[in-house]
């Protein structure tokens, strides 16, 4: 047998458990939003996602990690001013377009009721009514 030394890593990296945690919680935002799909009411794309903010429609915007980074600072300020939540997607934009159950690509999507769905925290529901 090869021996270690005490400095080597272990056999089990923390490394994996944390991609397992980054999965599991894609996975529980992809439902809920495929819930959001079903029951809710939401824009796709960059140009609906501004005029639902500036309307003041918007509950939650969900940005996927590929956006341009002048169109993802834009929302982020136009949500800021808004005070709506955004929520950076861990997958690209052909993947949140999967997510969205849609054939095309979505870069980022303004969710203006969730219906169903518990996509939106409790607190920010609280600061809306």
């Amino acid at each position: 047998s090869t021996l270690r030394s005490p400095h080597s890593r272990p056999p089990f990296s923390s490394h994996t458990m944390s991609s397992k945690k980054g999965k599991k919680t894609m996975e529980s935002i992809n439902s809920r939003l495929a819930l959001v799909m079903k029951s809710g009411k939401y824009v796709l794309g960059y140009k609906q996602t501004l005029k639902t903010l500036r309307a003041g429609t918007a509950w939650l915007i969900i940005i996927a990690k590929n956006c341009p980074p002048l169109k993802r600072s834009e929302i982020e300020y136009y949500a800021m001013l808004a005070q709506c939540g955004v929520h950076h997607y861990s997958g690209n934009n052909i993947e949140l377009g999967t997510a969205c159950g849609k054939y095309f690509r979505v870069g980022c999507l303004s969710i203006t009721n969730p219906g169903d769905s518990d996509i939106i925290m409790p607190k920010d529901e609280a600061k809306r009514e």
